[in-house]
């Protein structure tokens, strides 16, 4: 079964809604599963719109050697002593481990295996607001109770800025309440259709049998049908929900409290935006489930017979720990991509985003430094089902005039297994303009703490298929700068040449080409002869 990573998905309001676009099936038509190394799979041999992954070792890579790349992966931990990952964690050669001193003199005690930008002197940042709940906090004492007839031009114009984030707040509030409500209602569905079939263990044909009464248990026996037709068991799936419930709630209570701020937590000055030493080396931190399943699309071994198959061979996974279960802070962004460019890394992958930004200048100056340091970002260009040309989805590549800054940025779409208009994620932010590629990102099967694996959905996880192209590049072609990977990603992408269905619209299709710059799906076969080309 899917997991569904509810911090990467909108919360919807209504069931409807919660049942459309959190990645449960849809129709009885729908392919039954994807193969479970379906990424790496290829379009031609395989049927499955894969980066042809497998196809690269077969036959331009067979015998070759490379030079392992760091590839930072910028997130909410990682499980460094999973099975199929502990040999590919990077180890900082200047730093003897755990003698309490910074041997390498960077300013970071103990930075073994990468830093944790948001621990502390005992703890690590779990749970955080979102960055629109911090922005209105942090308005409120001026604007709440002020008397706007006193108003100069300047405060006029920052009141109006005042009420569109309270208005914005106030919706996001109502959305997360409503998720956990939707849930609720959903789980109170199963247990009456379990109850009224009266069997612990319920079939497919249990399901099919069972006539609901009134039109929320329709909607749940639909997804119920759907879901089992697809592979799961009931009570998996009854598990999942409550799972969802435990989840929503927690984000309820953290998310959008004005009351809750973690940030004493890491001690840092946070109002100085230039401040570098702080956190810990906890790179593991308290919920690594999302950051070890991007680890492991990147480089997960291939050759142990353990667990999946990386797309890179040659990967060393630098750890940065940022990203809380809330919103990551533009100084923590900022920090971690100087990390890594300091350290080695010649990749940054970066699945994560937000809609409002508290200091995108100092994100901007740190993405410039790392060009500076021929380092390729990889970002996820989100999960909201929106349009990236007309809505803000941060940290980006652009300035104010939505002109690049950089080149050595690529955004990411997610990709489907499944043919036709489902061919791209029903949850994946696109734009003509603003998303350069898409690559796999539903039902991905890679590593989860504790030696496990599962599939998830996501641009988090089309992202890391992208950083792992962009490492064999580099191991196998380093010789060739930031800026020509990305090129080569952009300019190898195989078209897809079938209309998909907008993601979030109501049945209106579009061609890929209307939904991002290279209207293509990145492809490693192409790319790493697109790079063998360009090397000579």
């Amino acid at each position: 079964m899917i997991r569904i990573n509810i911090r990467r998905v909108a919360q919807p309001i209504i069931l409807a809604a919660l049942l459309s676009g959190s990645g449960f099936a849809q129709s009885a038509d729908t392919p039954k599963k994807a193969p479970e190394n379906w990424f790496n799979l290829d379009p031609t041999a395989d049927k499955v719109y894969g980066v042809s992954t497998e196809k690269v070792y077969q036959e331009l890579l067979k015998g070759r050697k490379a030079k392992p790349v760091i590839v930072a992966v910028i997130d909410g931990g990682v499980d460094i002593n999973h099975e199929d990952l502990k040999s590919v964690i990077w180890t900082n050669p200047k730093e003897i481990p755990n003698n309490g001193k910074d041997d390498d003199k960077n300013g970071y005690i103990d930075d073994v295996y990468g830093w944790d930008f948001i621990g502390g002197k005992d703890s690590s940042v779990h749970y955080d607001n979102l960055e629109v709940t911090r922005i209105y906090r942090s308005m409120l004492p001026k604007f709440e109770k002020a008397d706007t007839t006193k108003f100069s031009e300047a405060d006029k114009k920052e009141y109006a800025r005042f009420k569109e984030i309270s208005i914005a707040y106030e919706e996001e509030d109502q959305k997360l309440k409503g998720g956990y409500a939707n849930y609720q209602i959903l789980l109170d569905g199963l247990e009456k259709i379990k109850e009224k079939i009266g069997k612990e263990t319920i079939t497919l044909t249990d399901i099919q049998a069972y006539r609901p009464t009134g039109s929320i248990l329709e909607q749940i026996k639909f997804i119920v049908e759907n879901e089992m037709a697809n592979g799961a068991t009931f009570n998996d799936f009854m598990e999942m929900i409550k799972e969802g419930i435990k989840e929503t709630e927690a984000q309820a209570s953290y998310y959008t409290n004005l009351e809750y701020d973690p940030r004493s937590i890491v001690g840092d000055n946070y109002s100085d935006a230039k401040e570098k030493i702080y956190g810990n080396n906890d790179v593991v931190g308290p919920d690594p489930d999302h950051g070890t399943h991007v680890a492991g699309i990147i480089a997960a071994v291939r050759d142990n017979n353990l667990g999946i198959k990386g797309v890179s061979n040659a990967t060393k996974i630098m750890v940065l720990r940022v990203v809380p279960n809330g919103d990551e802070r533009d100084k923590d962004v900022a920090n971690s991509i100087r990390y890594a460019a300091d350290n080695g890394a010649k990749v940054i992958n970066m699945s994560f985003g937000k809609s409002y930004s508290w200091n995108k200048g100092v994100v901007d100056e740190a993405v410039k430094y790392a060009a500076s340091k021929d380092v390729l970002l990889i970002h996820a260009a989100g999960n909201d089902a929106q349009n990236n040309d007309e809505a803000d989805n941060f940290p980006n590549d652009e300035d104010d005039n939505a002109k690049e800054i950089v080149n050595n940025w690529v955004e990411v779409g997610a990709s489907s297994w499944k043919p036709g208009e489902q061919g791209i994620g029903n949850f994946s932010n696109y734009g003509k303009n603003s998303v350069d590629v898409f690559a796999p990102g539903v039902a991905i099967h890679s590593t989860t703490p504790g030696s496990k694996y599962a599939d998830h959905n996501g641009t988090s996880m089309a992202a890391p298929v992208v950083s792992g192209v962009a490492a064999l590049i580099r191991a196998y072609y380093p010789k060739l700068k930031a800026a020509q990977v990305k090129e080569i990603l952009m300019k190898s992408a195989l078209p897809y040449k079938e209309k998909v269905q907008v993601p979030g619209s109501e049945g209106q299709t579009a061609n890929l080409s209307d939904l991002s710059k290279t209207g293509g799906i990145v492809n490693a076969y192409e790319a790493l002869k697109m790079a063998q080309k360009m090397s000579k």
